[in-house]
């Protein structure tokens, strides 16, 4: 399918479904692409080097912490997940443990799985507020611990289940834990 063919069913749809979506990804395997609860697709720029760099760093963090751990998986942005509201989202940094993993088909694109922690790193081009909205979708929706990262004001917001989002002020680290199991993300190569 042509990008023109792409994009036009793209606009032929007021609500895509997530089967339209799996298509529309196959088809264009190069795109970074994102769908709303609503069925709207998003479509994100790439990242400048600086981010993709750091976004590299935090990947590779929890990684090291899991190659050990052996209690899940870790997932960089490209791995796209469907949340039970049925938006299929990929954040920068995901780990899910071993337990939900269970029984998920490997032949499923976006599996239906709601992972336990999350990481999105704020580029230039990423509006605030609508990384906090999916921040609050992912707490929304079951996840136990999600981290924004905002380089540009040096702040991160920690969303956890069922409680209130906390902001920190430059953080050299972050314990996490509560669901990461002797798990502290290194912070100090972010600012």
């Amino acid at each position: 399918m042509s990008v023109t063919q792409s994009i036009d069913i793209a606009r032929e749809f007021s609500a895509i479904t997530s089967a339209q979506f799996q298509q529309l990804c196959e088809d264009n395997p190069d795109w970074r692409l994102e769908l709303t609860a609503k069925g709207e697709l998003v479509i994100m720029t790439p990242t400048g080097w600086e981010t993709s760099k750091q976004n590299g760093n935090l990947f590779a963090q929890v990684w090291k912490w899991n190659d050990l751990s052996k209690l899940g998986e870790v997932f960089d942005s490209s791995g796209g997940f469907t949340l039970p509201n049925g938006a299929i989202k990929s954040p920068d940094v995901t780990w899910i443990a071993n337990s939900k993993l269970d029984g998920i088909s490997t032949d499923v694109a976006f599996p239906i799985v709601v992972p336990d922690f999350v990481i999105e790193l704020r580029s230039s081009s990423d509006r605030l507020q609508t990384l906090q909205d999916k921040m609050l979708e992912y707490r929304d929706n079951g996840v136990s611990l999600g981290l924004l990262l905002n380089r540009k004001e040096r702040q991160v917001e920690i969303y956890r289940l069922g409680k209130e989002i906390e902001i920190l002020d430059s953080p050299s680290s972050l314990d996490c834990g509560d669901v990461l199991p002797g798990f502290s993300l290194e912070l100090t190569k972010l600012w």
